[in-house]
């Protein structure tokens, strides 16, 4: 394959890849009855919790009134709460609760094995490129996004 070829495939690689690590991972956690947009909030509030629902839907991907009904099940679950936000008072944080411990525990075995199946065959030095290689990746397109000024996007970091 040549460099050119390469470098175009580059993005659909990536994203195939991680569509493959979602999907694997959804289908496991579907024995914790969660849904894909359940976990994948759980998970991103436990990276960012204090933040508000707007930048939750932003970093979700999702519009601002579907991330309200889902706020609404996973607070109706036990697993998030909303707190009144300490400097404006017609906004609100969220955060994880006591009771969403056990789920992300559960949801961190099932990360783990869906990272070894992804991994299995390639070496821990082989990993550990990968890994410094997308952190840099990562870091070359959040510095793109400061520049723009999106601060949901710093959040995500």
């Amino acid at each position: 394959m040549s460099e050119n070829h390469a470098n175009q495939n580059f993005g659909c690689l990536l994203h195939d890849t991680a569509r493959l690590l979602r999907r694997d991972f959804n289908r496991r956690a579907q024995k914790l009855g969660l849904t894909q947009t359940q976990w994948q909030a759980l998970c991103v509030l436990s990276r960012n919790e204090g933040i508000n629902q707007a930048t939750l839907a932003e970093l979700l991907e999702v519009q601002p009134i579907t991330l309200g009904r889902l706020v609404d099940r996973l607070e109706a679950t036990g697993w998030v709460e909303r707190r009144a936000h300490p400097t404006d008072r017609r906004a609100t944080t969220l955060y994880l609760t006591a009771k969403a411990e056990p789920i992300l525990l559960d949801m961190g075995k099932l990360a783990e094995e869906t990272r070894e199946l992804a991994l299995q065959d390639v070496s821990d030095a082989e990993c550990n490129q990968i890994m410094q290689v997308l952190e840099r990746i990562k870091a070359n397109l959040l510095s793109q996004e400061e520049s723009t000024g999106n601060p949901a996007q710093r959040r995500a970091q």
